[in-house]
């Protein structure tokens, strides 16, 4: 069923080559720190992946194919065509994605961050196990060779 519906098969390939966009753009962006790599990777996400519909004329006339496809392809093809009405729609929705993939990867990026800096807890301070107790730097001790025996 899989490989004899073209549809399902198209979006299948879609959405494989889109996680491949999104990983090696995520990678790309390794300069930058995480608190703007995720909203700009999960904005790429919201633009590819909203869907819409779309209508075609066919070759009969009066008749349409009326069918579904990513928002940014319909958004592109009606920029091209000069179709004022599918490109304010389908780009609204381009404009929905992306702005929902920000707050998605802001929402990431807050829930790693607290979840990374845990508040209260002294088992994690260095400053205890140098023995300086939020001292200032300490006197070099003199090293100490390990005995055999």
């Amino acid at each position: 069923m899989l490989t004899t519906d073209s549809m399902s098969l198209l979006w299948l390939t879609y959405l494989g080559l889109s996680l491949v966009v999104l990983l090696s753009g995520y990678l790309a962006l390794s300069f930058l720190p995480r608190m703007l790599r995720l909203p700009i990777t999960w904005a790429v996400a919201g633009i590819l992946w909203i869907p819409t519909r779309f209508r075609l004329p066919l070759v009969e006339e009066g008749e349409f194919y009326i069918g579904l496809a990513p928002a940014v392809v319909v958004a592109s093809v009606a920029f091209l065509e000069r179709n004022a009405s599918t490109l304010l729609s389908s780009g609204l929705l381009v404009a929905a994605g992306a702005g929902l993939g920000v707050a998605l990867g802001l929402l990431q990026w807050w829930w790693f961050r607290s979840g990374s800096e845990p508040e209260g807890r002294e088992d994690d301070n260095n400053a205890r196990r140098d023995g300086r107790n939020g001292e200032g730097p300490r006197e070099p001790r003199e090293r100490r060779e390990p005995l055999i025996g």
